[in-house]
């Protein structure tokens, strides 16, 4: 039995009108996209604000330069980290997965966090997953 395809991640920098962070995470032939003005937390204890974009196409996930002005998206992009994922819950609701990318390494979670709207997720750092390093020092 072929072993499963590895499912990549990929965060870009974005310097638009504001600068953000796109986190994308590959499902089912696109990326599942947000924009996240903070960036991604590499620490534990840290909230970020993840809000849901339009799903983009895989071929996005290494594009880097600058979408001219006018266009969807216009200003700078550089890819920040990418890498593969895994997946270990994934609905309506809350998204838990294992990143493995070359700054950032280890479990998060998407949560949906409603009350504020129905595009907003807050994105966090997991300490309670194995290879985390806070189980690791203890």
């Amino acid at each position: 039995m072929p072993a499963p395809a590895r499912l990549r991640f990929v965060v870009q920098k974005h310097h638009a009108r504001t600068l953000h962070y796109d986190f994308r995470l590959e499902r089912d032939g696109v990326y599942v996209s947000w924009a996240v003005p903070k960036g991604v937390p590499e620490s534990t204890g840290v909230r970020r604000l993840a809000v849901q974009v339009p799903d983009h196409p895989i071929s996005w996930g290494s594009f880097e330069g600058t979408i001219p002005e006018g266009q969807y998206g216009a200003g700078t992009v550089e890819i920040w980290d990418e890498g593969t994922y895994e997946p270990l819950r994934w609905d309506d609701d809350v998204i838990d997965f294992v990143l493995h990318g070359r700054r950032v390494v280890g479990a998060y979670s998407l949560v949906r966090f409603a009350r504020k709207g129905p595009r907003d997720w807050l994105l966090f750092r997991r300490k309670d997953a194995p290879g985390t390093a806070e189980e690791e020092s203890g």
